[in-house]
């Protein structure tokens, strides 16, 4: 089992920084990947960003590339999600998910199915 805490969400204004922090815990050697995913109200859960726990590897949907970044910190276990440059449209739920999968590719990274545990989301607002 891998328990995932999310934290550092918020309200913020358009144009303004967030950074989501993500706690992993219990067997975390074999997670294979970690995402982001948000889900605002009334729309489909949607894929934000991931990176390879072994390689590094990264990974953005195109609406959040170059002004969002995941990066990791192995000694801590934890994965953030630095968000500059928010937009009202960023407003969702983000959750952080870990993967299990082995042979994940460029496509199945960025598919919820492929993940197996998930934190219980943190609120991010952009206001206008």
């Amino acid at each position: 089992q891998v328990q995932l805490v999310e934290s550092g969400g918020g309200l913020v204004q358009d144009g303004g920084s967030l950074r989501l922090s993500c706690a992993a815990s219990g067997r975390t050697f074999s997670s294979s990947a970690m995402g982001w995913f948000r889900q605002a109200p009334g729309k489909e859960r949607e894929f934000v960003a991931a990176i390879s726990w072994r390689s590094g590897n990264k990974f953005y949907t195109d609406s959040v590339k170059g002004r969002f970044t995941i990066s990791r910190d192995n000694a801590k276990n934890t994965v953030y999600l630095q968000m500059n440059s928010l937009k009202p449209e960023d407003t969702a739920v983000y959750y952080c998910a870990a993967s299990i999968s082995r042979g994940l590719t460029v496509s199945s990274i960025r598919s919820g199915h492929e993940y197996n545990y998930w934190g219980q989301g943190t609120q991010v607002t952009v206001s206008s």
